[in-house]
């Protein structure tokens, strides 16, 4: 009999891939969202407000999941709000999915916030040592995600499942409409530079652009998550999960220009984040959208400049260990310029860019 798995959040970069992945693996996949995707062969989708229970219970009313994955949140204006949104829809899920009794295991995914801090907070103050290893503790700072992880833990400790907890660096992936999205913000940056002229300027800071970095493709994390949902010695775990390669982002420019035809612009004086430099791009993008057909029109919903300019700017070097993962057996490898290109290639074809 085939495994069966919810996967919540299907509709963002990690539920996307990791619904696809499992579909593929043989799984019975139902994906959740408000607005569940329809572009996935064999999802039953179902749609769902994580912040109503009732209406949760009722969506979930006759599906058996063996497997839970929770790969969505909900930004909110600050981190005391974050943790109270985000730790009630982790909560209103396992008490919405416990009713079948089913649930054998629980994967969450998080991110390297866990050791940078919430995005009040981020990458300021005493911050651990890199490379991030998962046995450092938790920052003395409230953060959302260690809020999910207590939902998780306490729900586990009720009624008996197992759990991971998956720690990616930033996503490279296939969404639109994402709140967090670089891989489809750079993309969307370079089309603008080279139909108008601009310079491909780097919008990060001096550490981002000479110091070493790495990244997790979508694909990759869907992998590791279906990969710690069936291996009995990474139960009651957490991981981090990179690609496996380092690199600088004074390279990855260059890489990424290439692809799009043009010359990176040399590195600036002063900072010179993506918000600023799109703030009226807006008009420019909806005319690039009407020349060539593209399916979004609204740069907002293609390009998320905040959280890559966090990203960029930050002002340590962010490295990050995969070692309890590959003791463990799991040894895939991404090679993170590749991840980049099958993304725009991706999206090409989708017609989110020309």
């Amino acid at each position: 009999m085939a495994q069966s798995a919810l996967v919540v959040g299907v509709s963002g970069i990690v539920g996307n891939a990791l619904a696809r992945h499992l579909v593929e693996q043989g799984f019975e996949v139902a994906g959740l969202a408000r607005r569940p995707s329809a572009d996935i062969p064999g999802l039953r989708p179902v749609a769902a407000d994580l912040l109503d229970p009732a209406g949760l219970g009722k969506a979930l009313a006759g599906l058996r999941p063996d497997h839970v994955f929770i790969t969505t949140w909900m930004r909110q204006p600050t981190e005391a709000e974050n943790i109270r949104v985000n730790a009630a829809m982790v909560r209103n899920l396992l008490d919405a999915t416990r009713k079948a009794g089913s649930v054998r295991h629980v994967g969450l995914v998080t991110g390297l916030k866990h050791y940078l801090g919430p995005f009040e907070a981020y990458g300021k103050g005493s911050l651990p040592a890199t490379p991030f290893r998962e046995e450092q503790p938790r920052l003395e700072v409230e953060n959302f995600y260690y809020a999910q992880e207590d939902e998780v833990f306490a729900a586990a400790a009720r009624d008996g499942f197992g759990w991971s907890v998956h720690r990616p660096h930033t996503i490279i992936g296939h969404a639109v409409g994402n709140a967090m999205n670089m891989g489809t913000t750079l993309a969307a940056y370079a089309t603008l530079c080279r139909e108008t002229g601009r310079p491909f300027v780097f919008p990060g800071s001096a550490m981002q652009w000479n110091g070493l970095t790495d990244m997790t493709d979508a694909r990759l994390l869907a992998r590791h998550l279906s990969w710690a949902a069936t291996t009995p010695a990474a139960r009651d775990l957490a991981f981090n999960v990179v690609n496996g390669d380092v690199f600088r982002w004074s390279w990855m420019w260059g890489r990424i220009a290439g692809w799009f035809g043009l010359e990176p612009a040399p590195f600036p004086a002063a900072v010179t984040p993506l918000e600023g430099q799109l703030a009226g791009a807006g008009p420019e993008w909806a005319e690039l959208a009407r020349k060539h057909g593209l399916v979004e029109p609204d740069l907002g919903r293609v390009a998320s400049a905040w959280h890559t300019d966090a990203d960029l700017g930050r002002p340590i070097e962010v490295v990050t260990d995969m070692g309890r993962s590959r003791k463990l057996g799991f040894l895939d490898y991404q090679a993170t310029d590749e991840a980049f290109f099958d993304l725009f290639a991706r999206l090409r074809e989708a017609r989110v860019i020309p």
